[in-house]
């Protein structure tokens, strides 16, 4: 099916893309047969944990996006594309018509006018492109690809001189400083097989340099951009030194609620993310001061702690995994309360992106070694 839609896209994207705008009111995702409605903190609890049901909600809702509106977007389809191959071993590979769409997409891109990118068109999706195309390299193809090479060549031409992008500055988490869209650039970098060692342009070279140079010397403006440097350190070497690995780690685990879960509402005061201009909206939150914890920072505290060594067996992130096993919701997703805005909360969909990383990592919960197509595990109390 998703072959079907995808040349759907290629031929009629732009109609069926403008025709179904309407239908956002009533669906967070929505494109032909999938229909998801909107997530809300009201959502029942599944009686048991499925992973399928999880699997099921990003696929389609990855589907949805890329046919309805045709790009790759942070908040979606720009970590599904860097994450999703990364589950090949337990998913099986992902469908070729995704790796179609970001080569098509990469094309639509290229053909924009760069220097108009450069300016504030909003570089982010070629950043997303080139770590998805990279992750695909690794851990699907196992070699670098052309196409991925030309991503980092057209990434790199639109990188500015002190090392970063130009970046929106006030949609957090994914839009709210620089240093975000760097992480994601550096990440790329390091994904892709060989490409640090093979021979490239002198500007790609400097552009390692001036990327490694910024993620070094600029303070990451929140906890929440420092969990994410711990993550990229994990792909691209040199970043933090080992005393700053460690006190990364302790301060992720130190924000670990009561009950095993993390809230992405504490690894930032509301005047830090971004320019600011959600903090009025943040602190009037009824719950302000003890936020509950939420799909999307418990998934990213446990992927980012596994990475960087903790082991699986650390009471931490037992009480996470448990966490995420008694807290999906009845659609397969986990609950996280946008920060921008209470319509779409798109940010449910890496609030069930990182849980499945996280739960796909925790090799001691699988039944049997059966991969996640088959887990469907009563939920533990």
């Amino acid at each position: 099916m998703f072959g079907v839609l995808l040349s759907l896209l290629l031929t009629f994207g732009p109609v069926l893309r403008a025709e179904k705008k309407r239908d956002h009111r009533v669906h967070q995702y929505h494109f032909g047969s999938i229909s998801i409605p909107p997530a809300s903190a009201g959502e029942p609890m599944a009686e048991k944990l499925s992973l399928p049901k999880a699997v099921s909600y990003l696929e389609d809702g990855a589907k949805a996006w890329i046919n309805d509106r045709g790009c790759v977007s942070c908040h979606t389809t720009g970590w599904y594309g860097i994450l999703r191959p990364q589950l090949a071993s337990q998913l099986g590979a992902p469908d070729a018509a995704l790796r179609a769409f970001l080569e098509h997409r990469l094309d639509e891109k290229l053909a924009e006018d760069p220097e108009e990118m450069k300016r504030g068109a909003n570089p982010a999706e070629i950043v997303y492109l080139a770590a998805a195309l990279a992750s695909w390299d690794a851990h699907v193809e196992k070699s670098l690809s052309p196409e991925t090479e030309k991503a980092f060549d057209a990434m790199f031409s639109l990188q500015h001189e002190n090392g970063v992008w130009y970046s929106v500055d006030t949609w957090p988490p994914f839009e709210s400083h620089a240093c975000q869209l760097a992480t994601v650039a550096a990440m790329a970098v390091g994904m892709a097989p060989g490409w640090l060692d093979k021979s490239k342009s002198a500007e790609a070279v400097q552009g390692v340099g001036r990327l490694r140079d910024y993620l070094r010397r600029v303070e990451p403006p929140h906890d929440y951009a420092r969990a994410a440097l711990l993550w990229t350190s994990q792909y691209f070497s040199g970043l933090m030194d080992a005393a700053e690995q460690d006190a990364t780690v302790q301060m992720i685990l130190n924000h670990q609620r009561p009950d095993g879960g993390w809230s992405i509402r504490s690894f930032a005061e509301p005047e830090q993310w971004g320019r600011g201009n959600r903090a009025e909206r943040l602190r009037a939150e009824e719950n302000f001061g003890n936020p509950a914890s939420d799909g999307h920072q418990t998934g990213m505290a446990l992927v980012v702690l596994t990475s960087a060594g903790v082991p699986a067996s650390h009471v931490a992130v037992q009480r996470g995994l448990q966490w995420l096993r008694t807290n999906q919701r009845q659609s397969g997703r986990w609950w996280t309360k946008s920060l921008n805005t209470d319509k779409w909360h798109f940010i449910t969909y890496t609030g069930t992106l990182y849980p499945v990383m996280a739960l796909a990592g925790a090799e001691q919960h699988l039944e049997d070694g059966a991969g996640l197509g088959t887990w469907n595990s009563e939920r533990g109390r």
